[in-house]
C-alpha cells in the first residue's frame, strides 16, 4: 500500500534534467582575467586547486573540494561555480578549467563499449575514504537513481567485476589491498577514481600516510571530481564513458 501511495520514484535522468539542491556547486567557470599581482583565491584554496599567473586563473577540478572559498575571496569576481553537474573526465588534464576552457569528456574505445556498454559490474574499494563518497555511491542503488536500470551494478567480488571504483586518497595501508583487488579483476578491466581524494589525494594530498590517489597504484580510466561527487555527477560520467549519452 505504501509503494502504491508513493508512486513512481525513479528519476528521469538522462532523459530529463536533474533536480539539484540549492547549495549545489558544479563546474567552475572563469569569466574574466584577474589582476596580474592578485592571488587571493589561490592563497585561500585549501588544496591548491586554484592558481593564478599573469592574470589568468585556472582550477584543477581533480584537486578542488568545491568549498566555494575562492569564489567568495576573489576581489575581481573572476570565477564562479555553475550548476553544471557534468564534471567527469578521462584524463587529469581534462579536469583543468581555464578561461574559455571547461571540462572535456570522451567515451571509451569502441571495443570496450561493445564488451561493457550494456552490462557493467563494478567492485568498490574504499582506500581510506571518510565515507562521504561511499555513501553517495550507495545512493545510486536506491529506487531513486536505480543504477541497475542501465545494466550497471556493484558486486561483492572483484572476480565477478569488470572494473573498480576507488574512493579515498589510497593510504599506504591500502596500497597492497587495492593492487590485489585490481589484479583479481579479469581483463579487460576499467578503473574509476571517484572523489577528490581518489583523484589527487584531496585534502590529504602529500601527507606521509597517503599515496595521492588511485593513479599512483593502478591505471585510471575515468575521473569523477567532487567532495563527494553528487550521484548525478557519477551517473552522468559513467553513462558518457560508456557512450550512452
Amino acid at each position: 500500500r505504501a509503494r502504491v501511495q508513493q508512486g513512481y520514484r525513479t528519476v528521469s535522468y538522462p532523459d530529463g534534467e536533474p533536480v539539484l539542491p540549492d547549495r549545489f556547486r558544479g563546474v567552475p567557470e572563469i569569466r574574466a582575467r584577474c589582476a596580474p599581482s592578485c592571488n587571493a583565491c589561490g592563497k585561500i584554496c585549501p588544496t591548491g586547486a586554484v592558481t593564478c599567473g599573469g592574470g589568468e586563473a585556472r582550477i584543477d577540478c581533480g584537486l578542488c573540494i568545491f568549498c566555494g572559498a575562492c569564489e567568495r575571496e576573489c576581489p575581481e569576481h573572476a570565477l564562479t561555480f555553475t550548476r553544471g553537474w557534468q564534471l567527469a573526465g578521462r584524463t587529469r588534464e581534462a579536469l583543468v578549467v581555464t578561461r574559455g576552457q571547461s571540462i572535456r569528456m570522451e567515451a571509451m574505445g569502441e571495443e570496450l563499449r561493445r564488451l561493457l556498454g550494456r552490462s557493467l559490474r563494478l567492485r568498490q574499494v574504499s582506500a581510506g575514504g571518510c565515507n562521504a563518497c561511499e555513501a553517495d555511491l550507495n545512493v545510486l542503488g536506491t529506487v531513486v537513481f536505480d543504477l541497475a536500470r542501465f545494466g550497471i551494478q556493484f558486486v561483492a567480488s572483484p572476480r565477478h567485476a569488470d572494473g573498480l571504483v576507488v574512493t579515498g586518497p589510497v593510504t599506504k595501508n591500502m596500497e597492497l589491498a587495492l593492487r590485489k583487488t585490481y589484479e583479481a579483476v579479469p581483463d579487460p578491466r576499467i578503473v574509476i577514481a571517484s572523489g577528490a581524494c581518489a583523484i589527487s589525494g584531496g585534502i590529504y594530498a602529500d601527507r606521509p600516510e597517503t599515496l595521492n590517489g588511485a593513479a599512483s597504484v593502478v591505471p585510471v580510466d575515468l575521473f569523477v571530481p567532487g567532495c563527494p561527487p553528487h550521484p548525478y555527477t557519477f551517473l552522468d560520467g559513467i553513462l558518457r564513458f560508456l557512450g550512452r549519452i
